[in-house]
């Protein structure tokens, strides 16, 4: 990869692990929270929008109106997963399952549904990130699935990671093969996602309000840094990066999600969480071998 794909890759994890810690501390509104972050967004990135629809560089096909559609669904899915997982379960934990397993599923996808030869290094992936995970949600300690809510980690956080998976091929689907504008894709997927959930803020004003009121940081934060970090993806993708080097790349975050929790939320990490942390980024990197 190129300096300059690779420079938006690491910016675009710097801002992803960043909005997740914002997203942390928003847990309890739930998707109230989701829909009220994403009405920043709609506004914050609509002139970018408007300046590339009068510049002429959107260009509209009933392709690429599926691709925004299926896009919006499924970051609508993965944005209440997600929420939902930091309800039941630390930063810590769900953040790096979650961005683990996108790629480990997609290599398992590649061979049982398109036949794909799995070779020794992808096999050695797929070992060392199932290991990592099982640290990460552990730390070391097996009897912590045992325990009330002790898989709820893993759980979430593996669902958010399958949808993670979906969602990467389809927008890199969109902006490489259709030709979609990075920020006219993801501002669409933030409207679709404000129109489905607005009937649910609105029939609950008074929850809307609280959440409004205590969490307007936490809200402005998500809505600006969300859509920075994933445009910036799209952004390298559209240069010519090849998917195949930018989704692991991105994996960097797990990281700095870890050192996150473990520094402004006081979570337990301990050097077992974040031995599972390198465990699972060498996976993803043995993955990305092809």
């Amino acid at each position: 990869m190129v300096l300059s794909p690779l420079l938006l890759v690491i910016l675009a994890a710097l801002a992803h692990a960043s909005w997740n810690l914002f997203a942390k501390r928003a847990a309890p509104a739930g998707p109230i929270f989701v829909c009220a972050y994403n009405i920043v967004a709609c506004i914050a990135y609509l002139p970018l929008v408007l300046y590339q629809l009068a510049a002429g560089r959107i260009e509209w096909s009933w392709a690429a109106a599926g691709v925004l559609m299926a896009s919006g669904l499924v970051h609508l899915a993965y944005s209440l997963f997600l929420q939902r997982g930091y309800q039941k379960a630390d930063l810590s934990v769900v953040y790096p399952v979650a961005r683990g397993t996108g790629p480990m599923l997609s290599t398992v996808a590649a061979v049982l549904v398109l036949g794909e030869a799995p070779h020794a290094l992808g096999v050695c992936g797929l070992v060392l990130v199932v290991l990592g995970i099982g640290l990460i949600a552990t730390q070391g300690d097996l009897s912590q699935f045992r325990r009330p809510g002790g898989q709820a980690g893993v759980r979430y956080g593996s669902k958010t990671g399958g949808l993670i998976a979906c969602y990467t091929v389809v927008d890199a689907y969109g902006v490489k093969s259709i030709g979609l504008a990075p920020v006219f894709l993801d501002w669409t997927s933030n409207l679709l996602r404000f129109f489905v959930l607005a009937p649910l803020a609105v029939s609950n004003r008074k929850a809307a309000a609280s959440c409004l009121r205590q969490y307007w940081l936490e809200i402005v934060a998500v809505g600006l840094l969300s859509p920075l970090g994933y445009i910036l993806v799209l952004a390298a993708l559209s240069s010519g990066a090849p998917l195949s080097q930018v989704a692991p790349m991105r994996e960097m975050s797990m990281m700095i999600g870890t050192f996150l929790g473990m520094i402004f939320l006081k979570e337990k990490v301990g050097p077992w969480r974040v031995t599972g942390c390198g465990v699972l980024i060498a996976g993803v990197l043995l993955l990305a071998i092809r």
